[in-house]
């Protein structure tokens, strides 16, 4: 899963980054992550240098940039293979997100380094998206920080599954295995708060190279894999085979005669022959053609980018999509969400913002906050508004329907930004949880909620306080929820 659309606002080139020549093997992406100064950058950096993922050129230009720069006596400095900004190696911190390819003899991987400042919370989150695993990184002396359990449940929000936890700079404590061990257990504990599959705990020294590629002498007590070894076995997310077809049109296609609708397929498969439809109109039509670059296909799956030629022209633009017949999108105008607050600038139920899927843009009616994430107890506290790197439960009416998935079912089309309507900016980036099509217009069997009605009755008790506001719209949205839920037309008209 990746956020629509937040990979054009932190880096576009990042995700068109050339694969290596050489295949091998399953591609992993491999996410690090953890609070700041934990050692996630020198960790990769090491990994590479023993692992053969770094050429002569690249260590002999490490090897000249370290001889000034000497770390607790080492005369490498590996933090240098990934801190490329000038910005990075100046303050010592990871801004940027990092990616870099190397390959062993058994597989190939994608490492992306990201940020551990809260400040850069977003280009975390950002790099998670594309992530298979995640090794989350922290420092032996320290513990589990209150950042961890951010980029733990971040991890978790994008549909991250496996997860190995690094405990780093074993050295610094003298390798003591209790130490270890406690936090192995505290880690476990709050695993448990997550959808995590597989939790593997690996004590390690980055900067000496215990347990990163090599086995460890001090630390001979520790009987599991090294990190490398660990990564080498973990395969990457599954593709299942009965998902759904799905094709967010990205653009229509014409010349003469020709009328075909390009995109790339986010899940299941489709052949020539088979009947798709538009979610959002519920026009369908037969396949007639599979066109490509390379030529045409008699079927196209999962990745797949092509360009759709159907026996009738459908009366469709960028932001449709298409479907197999039975198992279609949720064409919603109310959804709930998980998100990660990313603008500066708190959440204000006043402003305007649009919501982006895949390849459309919707207008926002309406949103409210019901719930953020406690970072201490991992636990879901009652709330309104929302801030910087919150993680937060939210309701959100949409201006018409949107042809939507529910993330759990199908990750990339069940996933969002939110944009400011006014400049355009990413403020937050979440998936879906739940989604209702079909709101109503007024009419004679229709509820309406407006607000003097709700003014004399559920909400009599409030002011008109910014609080008091976002309180009352929450109970309009929470009132229109159970009254819909009992098969009551409801529209909400604030």
């Amino acid at each position: 899963m990746n956020f629509a659309g937040l990979d054009e606002v932190i880096r576009p080139e990042l995700a068109a980054a050339p694969a290596p020549a050489k295949q091998k093997g399953a591609l992993l992406k491999l996410l690090t992550c953890g609070s700041v100064d934990d050692g996630k950058s020198t960790l990769i950096g090491r990994l590479l240098w023993d692992a053969a993922g770094v050429t002569e050129d690249q260590r002999a230009a490490v090897t000249l940039a370290s001889m000034n720069r000497a770390v607790n006596g080492e005369k490498i400095d590996f933090s240098l293979l990934l801190d490329g900004l000038q910005a990075e190696r100046e303050q010592g911190i990871t801004i940027d997100i990092a990616w870099r390819y190397f390959e062993t003899e058994d597989r190939r991987f994608v490492i992306i380094d990201s940020p551990g400042h809260e400040q850069y919370t977003r280009n975390m989150a950002t790099g998670a998206s594309h992530a298979d695993v995640a090794i989350l990184l922290v420092d032996a002396r320290h513990g589990v920080k209150r950042q961890t359990r951010r980029h733990a449940a971040i991890c978790d929000l994008v549909g991250i599954r496996k997860v190995i936890l690094a405990v780093n700079k074993m050295d610094l404590i003298e390798w003591s295995e209790s130490r270890f061990r406690a936090i192995e257990a505290d880690f476990r504990m709050i695993a448990r708060s997550f959808g995590f599959t597989e939790v593997t705990t690996i004590p390690v020294a980055a900067l000496s190279g215990d347990n990163v590629v090599r086995r460890s002498a001090p630390m001979s007590w520790y009987g599991g894999p090294t990190l490398l070894d660990r990564l080498e076995s973990v395969e990457p997310a599954v593709i299942t085979s009965d998902e759904p077809f799905r094709l967010p049109v990205q653009l229509v296609l014409r010349a003469g005669d020709f009328r075909g609708y390009a995109g790339t397929v986010t899940s299941g498969r489709i052949g020539v022959g088979d009947r798709i439809v538009d979610a959002r109109s519920g026009l369908g039509a037969t396949l007639r053609r599979i066109s490509t670059m390379n030529g045409d296909l008699a079927s196209a799956g999962k990745g797949d980018a092509v360009t759709l030629v159907l026996d009738t022209d459908l009366d469709i633009s960028r932001g449709a999509v298409l479907s197999e017949l039975t198992r279609r999108p949720v064409n919603a105008d109310v959804i709930e969400a998980r998100l990660v607050w990313l603008s500066e600038a708190p959440f204000d139920p006043e402003l305007g913002y649009l919501l982006r899927t895949a390849t459309d843009l919707t207008p926002v009616t309406s949103m409210s906050v019901s719930a953020l994430v406690d970072f201490e107890t991992l636990a879901s506290q009652p709330a309104h508004g929302c801030g910087m790197n919150d993680i937060a439960d939210c309701r959100i009416l949409l201006g018409r329907a949107t042809a939507l998935d529910l993330f759990r079912d199908l990750p990339l089309t069940g996933n969002f930004v939110l944009v400011s309507a006014i400049d355009g900016a990413t403020v937050a980036g979440g998936v879906i949880t739940w989604a209702q099509a079909g709101a109503p217009t007024a009419g004679e069997n229709v509820l309406v909620l407006n607000r003097a009605l709700l003014a004399n009755g559920l909400c009599a008790d409030l002011g008109d306080s910014p609080a008091d506001m976002a309180e009352f719209r929450r109970r309009a949205q929470e009132l229109a929820l159970l009254l819909r839920s009992a098969g009551v037309a409801v529209l909400i008209d604030l």
